[in-house]
């Protein structure tokens, strides 16, 4: 516990002067805000079908514009953008979540338990997971967020357990382990008391980018048209615009808003991921 806190202490302390921390949280507290206040000042009942005319480009009365289908592309922005988050978030927490267990015991554990969590790990590894993720996309009936967030932490473990395991492998030769170990603490106390704080950093980082590939991924998806067909997100929202032909119709209002959101959640992810990772190598740290 005193580890713990104490490593928390030092990861606030860095990181809450951390340039690129706090332009990422700045960037993804934007985000944010989109879906938190947006609703108070538009009608997201707008962002489904047939709500306003059709094809009108940005004007006083649509800040961005209306597509196809009668959707106000403001509101499916605001709508879109907290349920492709959410979706990102959850499929990146459960990834992470069973890589960090699996992680763990692979590298403390060692013998039998290490060789089948490599073996499996290592496998999956081989194995294109955009065909996979299509496959399964493909045959299930309904997809929503919570499925898809499902179908793709599915395949998005493998990543978060070997960075964990290679970790752990270094920890538990180290001599506070060993101490603890010949006092007779067990070794699921050591593991979560002694170990686990220390990877903490780690786990976090591979957490930002679990959500960020899942993101993408959820994207390739959506644009495919395999993602929820009545609930706005920023993948389906191009998707439409791809079916419609809205880039050869010149309908850029349509497709360049989801883009742009999407970018910016990216470049925001990837500088919380990137202070994460100053934090948890004292080298990169030493070199920035």
């Amino acid at each position: 516990m005193h580890s713990l806190l104490r490593n928390t202490r030092a990861a606030l302390a860095y990181l809450g002067t951390n340039p690129k921390m706090i332009a990422g949280l700045a960037i993804l507290l934007l985000l944010l805000l989109i879906g938190v206040i947006g609703p108070l000042f538009v009608d997201i009942r707008t962002a489904e079908p047939i709500s306003v005319r059709t094809n009108q480009p940005p004007s006083a009365e649509h800040w961005l514009g209306t597509d196809s289908g009668g959707r106000e592309l403001l509101a499916v922005i605001i709508a879109g953008t907290p349920q492709t988050l959410r979706m990102g978030v959850l499929a990146g927490v459960i990834g992470t979540a069973v890589g960090v267990m699996l992680g763990l015991f692979s590298g403390y554990f060692g013998g039998w338990w290490d060789r089948i969590i490599s073996a499996v790990t290592d496998t999956m590894l081989t194995i294109p997971p955009l065909a996979i993720l299509l496959v399964v996309a493909s045959s299930v009936r309904a997809v929503n967020v919570e499925m898809m967030a499902l179908i793709i932490a599915a395949l998005s473990w493998m990543h978060a357990t070997r960075v964990i395991r290679a970790q752990v492998l270094a920890l538990r030769e180290l001599g506070y382990v060993q101490m603890a170990r010949l006092s007779g603490l067990g070794s699921f106390s050591i593991i979560f008391r002694e170990i686990f704080p220390n990877v903490i950093p780690i786990a976090f980082a591979s957490l930002v980018g679990a959500t960020s590939g899942a993101i993408l991924s959820g994207m390739g998806l959506e644009v495919l048209g395999l993602g929820p067909q009545n609930t706005p997100t920023l993948g389906m929202t191009v998707y439409w615009a791809l079916l419609y032909a809205a880039f050869s119709r010149g309908m850029w209002w349509w497709w360049g808003p989801p883009v742009i959101i999407l970018a910016l959640l990216f470049i925001a992810l990837f500088l919380i991921a990137s202070a994460l990772d100053d934090f948890a190598n004292p080298r990169l740290r030493s070199q920035s």
